[in-house]
């Protein structure tokens, strides 16, 4: 049997642009002589739907939509496809189901078992757990069909490994009932290191039943989320044998009765995933969103230079607008720098010195007195970030631009930053994205992606520094940024404690980069969106109060 692996793009909610994806991929399968096409996790309505699932009419009108497009593939072609649903159940609770449309009907459909509560899931908001599993029919084959989490089964990662006893696996279920083969529904994001956590997931599943396993993923950005696709064919021996593209939507054909011995593997770099994620994340949040051009300011630091190249890459150069906002402390070299990055990625770029708009602010009765004696003080300096992020703006609302906003996770971290200030803008192209992988990504760029000096070295090597106040650098405030991140890392991604950190690190900075990350979670709040990379990042996935006393020890 000829199967197609597709994965797509959807938009969140464009319930005709996603049933054209898969009208199109469904009409090339068949094309191309398949059985049997296998889509992504609630393709559909586009994944995360979130609060959508609760407007009035929008699961129906998934129901209706399904059943129109069961009307339209080709009648010869089996489909897989994830939606919200309905059908079959009783009341208002509604289900993440995969339907398998086939001969101009809905001919089976199942629903997820295991819904995710952790990090950004939040299913058990909207979907009812499937009560029964069951392999679907088609074609004389039983096809082990289930959703995303439901491979997830025994993985430390979740809670189920917990309490067995009240999340049977559903894997292991569906092959108690003889199946022929097993077919994941994914809407899996990414973050660093999961492409081989799923890999490694998947390839347990086979060692263990002696089945194969194809598992089909979404791809693309909705919102703060990526998805990296990376769809693939594992054979009962447990070699991966096909592997799609990852961050691109294509099909990719097997042959289940014959998937071969040849293994295939993508070996990519750590940076170039990070890259991609941040390239296809901002291009389809701006495209999604009705945005074609976007404008940002160029300092001369290492922050701004790397979210111009992403941008110029994800929404081609012209479309790309930089503003260098010199002020009284701005050293030269800082401008030549941002003149020379702006010319080597070929971006549009304007210089909009900033001191006439200080002087006026300085000038100001009414504020004299908050200025006086202080300048370069902290009022001066966000003064100064205020005016810069007032011009992005201006520009951003004269044209109709994204303005976007340049900080990265460890400014945000301890508020190394100004609200309405370098954080004004709609999309946080680097916020999950530390320091040193600023750093790194950069390098890598120059060394491997662009082969030459795209970002100036004398960014890259430099010491840091916000440049509002005379003389002024990061590390006379922030402890060195390689021991930051550290910090910010174990805090942040693996919840470690005041006591854990300090058998690594001085006590005394350990308790200062506590106390500003606690002290700084407002700001935080008034971010922009921005992309998730990590396995917790600022945003949906870390609910910390605002107004809370607890002390680390």
């Amino acid at each position: 049997m000829k199967i197609a692996l597709a994965q797509l793009n959807p938009i969140v909610g464009d319930l005709h642009g996603n049933s054209q994806l898969v009208l199109e991929a469904a009409q090339a399968a068949a094309e191309a002589g398949a059985e049997l096409l296998i889509c992504s996790e609630l393709i559909l309505s586009g994944y995360p739907p979130k609060d959508l699932l609760l407007r009035e009419g929008f699961v129906n009108a998934c129901d209706a939509k399904v059943r129109e497009l069961a009307s339209q593939l080709p009648s010869e072609l089996g489909v897989l496809i994830g939606h919200p649903g309905l059908m079959g159940l009783p009341g208002k609770r509604f289900a993440n189901a995969a339907s398998l449309l086939h001969e101009g009907k809905v001919q089976a459909t199942i629903h997820k078992t295991l819904l995710p509560n952790y990090d950004v899931f939040d299913e058990h908001r909207y979907f009812r757990a499937a009560r029964n599993v069951e392999p679907m029919l088609f074609k004389g084959r039983r096809l082990g069909v289930h959703i995303c989490e439901d491979a997830w089964w025994g993985s430390e990662s979740t809670y189920y490994h917990e309490e067995p006893q009240l999340y049977p696996d559903p894997i292991q279920r569906l092959v108690d009932q003889g199946v022929d083969f097993l077919i994941n529904l994914s809407a899996s994001p990414f973050e660093k290191q999961k492409p081989n956590m799923r890999e490694e997931l998947v390839h347990k599943h086979v060692k263990k039943h002696n089945l194969p396993f194809l598992f089909v993923n979404q791809v693309g950005g909705n919102d703060d989320l990526v998805f990296d696709g990376r769809s693939f064919a594992m054979n009962k021996q447990g070699q991966t044998v096909a592997a799609l593209c990852p961050f691109e939507s294509c099909i990719e054909y097997i042959d289940i009765d014959n998937l071969g011995d040849e293994p295939v593997r993508l070996e990519r770099q750590y940076e170039q995933e990070l890259l991609d994620a941040l390239v296809v994340g901002l291009r389809d949040y701006m495209h999604k969103s009705g945005f074609t051009d976007c404008v940002l300011g160029l300092s001369g630091g290492i922050d701004s230079a790397l979210a111009a190249y992403i941008a110029a890459k994800a929404l081609g150069p012209k479309h790309v607008h930089g503003i260098l906002m010199p002020s009284r402390y701005s050293s030269d070299h800082s401008v030549d720098d941002a003149l020379k990055l702006a010319e080597a990625i070929g971006i549009d770029h304007e210089t909009i010195p900033i001191d006439a708009v200080h002087n006026a602010y300085e000038g100001l009765s009414i504020i004299s007195d908050d200025l006086a004696g202080e300048a370069g003080g902290l009022a001066d300096q966000n003064l100064q970030a205020r005016i810069r992020g007032a011009i992005v703006m201006l520009r951003s609302n004269r044209h109709g631009w994204i303005a976007l906003a340049t900080g990265n996770k460890s400014e945000l971290a301890i508020g190394y930053c100004t609200i309405y200030g370098d954080m004004a803008g709609g999309f946080a192209v680097l916020c999950d994205l530390f320091k040193e992988d600023v750093y790194g990504l950069s390098r890598y760029i120059n060394e491997t992606c662009e082969k030459r000096e795209v970002i100036p070295d004398n960014i890259i090597t430099k010491p840091p520094s916000a440049e509002l106040a005379p003389d002024q650098f990061d590390q006379d405030t922030l402890p060195p940024y390689p021991v930051l991140d550290a910090i910010l890392t174990g805090l942040i991604e693996q919840e470690k404690s005041f006591s854990a950190l300090c058998e690594e690190f001085p006590a005394e900075t350990v308790q200062w980069v506590i106390n500003r990350l606690d002290r700084n979670e407002f700001k935080r709040r008034q971010m922009p969106p921005g992309i998730k990379l990590s396995q917790r990042a600022f945003g949906s996935g870390r609910r910390m109060p605002i107004v809370a006393r607890y002390p680390q020890t």
